[in-house]
């Protein structure tokens, strides 16, 4: 398990490494005559087996209507091959808007034993608010960019925790709720966006000029399985181990007052 977190977290970083070191000089500026970056994020190809997960405790607030597995949520494709939860963000920024990033990316719950966002988008420095809506005991356990072990004993109850740096965090449950899972990238500046169910995103206030772009993905396969523990039950549990995460990078240019269209083609290969 922390060889894949390692793995994962420093692929990541390379990606991040030129917002990393320009967050400690990011600017805020006046922007005028901005521009947007729109697009698509869509699947090509035959789609993988998306792997899923038996539910073996606490089935009464997990799975209140009795599927018996539930899906890892890796990979969601909409039915015109969007795909959803794809993070898209452009590299190499120093100065621009202020932060932006939506307030429902920046909290998560727990949910009927699955985190609400999978993919959450919180600032450098910034605070990650945290709560579970669920009547049992879950432990949130991240590693990476951030590391923390929250215990949940009771619903509704709003913690906050600080993100100190850019780049990735795993997120899982101690709680003996295996099949629990979420990535949260720490970010150091505002341009990044999640792609909705139609596999649709936006950037918006960004000055003119020509920059690189990122579509980045947290990897849809299940490599194996590892032994992990329970630490409510003390009891030995098996838990999924994913595969690294994926990128694919153009150039874009952006006009003044223009929208300009940028689409990446996802695939297995």
């Amino acid at each position: 398990m922390f060889r894949a977190v390692k793995i994962a977290t420093f692929l990541l970083w390379l990606i991040l490494a030129v917002e990393a070191a320009a967050q400690s000089s990011y600017q805020v500026v006046p922007l005028t005559h901005t521009g947007t970056i729109a697009g698509t994020v869509t699947w090509s190809g035959p789609l993988p087996r998306i792997p899923t997960f038996s539910i073996d405790k606490d089935p009464e607030i997990c799975d209140p209507e009795s599927h018996r597995t539930r899906d890892l949520e890796r990979l969601i494709v909409g039915p015109r091959n969007g795909v959803a939860n794809t993070v898209v963000f452009l590299k190499g920024i120093s100065r621009g808007k202020a932060m932006d990033i939506p307030e429902t990316r920046r909290f998560l719950d727990q949910k009927q034993c699955r985190y609400e966002p999978h993919i959450l988008l919180v600032p450098e420095k910034g605070p990650l608010q945290l709560k579970s809506s669920d009547a049992v005991l879950h432990t949130v356990h991240m590693d990476g960019a951030a590391t923390y072990n929250l215990p949940f004993p009771f619903t509704n109850q709003v913690v906050s925790r600080t993100m100190p740096s850019a780049g990735l965090a795993n997120v899982r449950c101690n709680g003996g709720h295996a099949w629990m899972n979420a990535e949260i990238l720490v970010v150091p500046h505002p341009y990044y966006a999640v792609t909705d169910e139609s596999g649709r995103f936006e950037l918006t206030g960004v000055s003119p000029g020509e920059y690189e772009i990122v579509a980045w993905h947290e990897g849809w396969k299940v490599v194996r399985q590892e032994a992990a523990f329970d630490v409510l039950t003390e009891r030995s549990i098996r838990r999924p181990v994913f595969s690294d995460p994926k990128t694919w990078e153009k150039q874009v240019t952006v006009s003044p007052d223009e929208s300009t269209v940028i689409n990446f083609v996802l695939g297995d290969k």
